[in-house]
């Protein structure tokens, strides 16, 4: 009852401001308003691909289309923000895997510790230019009553403590806040760990009282929530990129028109290497603020430390065959065959520059 309280509430909001379209006559001239939810907070990367994306759009329609961005908070939780996007009040929406795996279990394999290269351009390339990935997820996401538009990095999550971990049997006992994702979970159990589930908001204060012991974002997050303040250890692992996807309801994806659909389509593009070029700044600039100005100790896993984690986290490859049917199976597949591929152009491309 509360949620549905919740969502009228919302609602009511967004009808109060204006429920303009992408192709209907929303004002004079064909004036349109589309909103634009993320889940983060204003400075942050999803804030910048928001942003930025606003700018384009409209210089690119000549003022025609006007861009809202509604920060974290302003439309509610993650969950109710993608409600909003199936219903089409919200045109555009960042939806990471961590929530929307509940939605569309497929979407999980983006929650698999040490699938993806340890190369961040590597990563980028096959997220943002494999036409098998994105039309094999296009089918889960349709189904769920969304369209996927986007795949992007925000940056390598990392391990914050107040203890250091640097092999599987450090984290026995160890209570971390995941987000709510199946796959996350069994995978810190995999380590032996108590993954807890808490809101993001609540993280700084968890860590404050021992509520929890540790936590895992990006470390751009790391340092805008301040978690550093609390903890005595962060570790760099390169376990996980932190993934978002941008997506939108596919009827009104569908019903832009095609002048619309391409403009928008063409800015996407365009903001896959803007956002992958920002990221790195950002999470390089924000880095730097946790070490000098934090009282806490940094330590990037070695390659042989790296082993011992990905053997541990094997089976859960195989959890998420089962959970995510035939086409997880299919996109697990694909993903392991694409970044290899990416690999090894990247290994031969760099032999041949020597």
């Amino acid at each position: 009852m509360q949620r549905i309280l919740a969502m009228i509430a919302i609602l009511a909001t967004l009808t109060m401001i204006g429920c303009g379209g992408g192709t209907g006559d929303g004002g004079a001239n064909g004036a349109v308003t589309w909103k634009f939810a993320i889940e983060e907070i204003e400075g942050s990367v999803q804030h910048r691909y928001a942003t930025r994306f606003k700018e384009l759009i409209e210089e690119r329609s000549g003022g025609r289309i006007t861009v809202e961005v509604y920060p974290y908070g302003a439309l509610g939780t993650s969950s109710q923000i993608t409600e909003l996007t199936q219903l089409g009040s919200v045109q555009l929406a960042m939806a990471s895997p961590g929530h929307l795996g509940s939605v569309i279990p497929e979407v999980q394999i983006f929650s698999l510790h040490f699938v993806f290269s340890d190369d961040g351009t590597v990563n980028h390339e096959v997220l943002t230019g494999s036409k098998r990935l994105y039309e094999t997820l296009e089918e889960a996401y349709r189904e769920a009553s969304l369209h996927l538009l986007g795949i992007f990095q925000e940056g390598w999550m990392a391990w914050t403590a107040n203890r250091k971990l640097e092999e599987p049997a450090d984290f026995q006992g160890l209570k971390i806040r995941t987000m709510n994702s199946p796959l996350l979970i069994r995978a810190y159990e995999l380590y032996e760990a108590n993954p807890t589930t808490m809101a993001y908001s609540e993280v700084y204060s968890g860590l404050q009282l021992n509520m929890i012991d540790a936590q895992v974002n990006p470390v751009f997050a790391i340092e805008e929530m301040s978690f550093y303040e609390v903890q005595s250890h962060m570790t760099l692992a390169r376990h996980l990129p932190f993934i978002a996807t941008l997506t939108t309801s596919p009827a009104w994806f569908d019903g832009l028109s095609d002048e619309d659909r391409q403009m928008l389509l063409d800015v996407k593009r365009e903001l896959d290497g803007f956002i992958f070029d920002f990221q790195r700044e950002l999470n390089e600039r924000r880095l730097d603020v946790i070490t000098s100005q934090g009282d806490i100790e940094v330590t990037e896993l070695t390659e042989e430390q790296r082993a011992a984690f990905r053997e541990a986290s094997m089976p859960i490859r195989d959890q998420y065959r089962e959970l995510a049917g035939e086409r997880g199976a299919k996109l697990l597949a694909i993903l392991l065959e694409e970044l290899e591929r990416a690999e090894n152009t990247a290994a031969e491309s760099a032999a041949a520059s020597n």
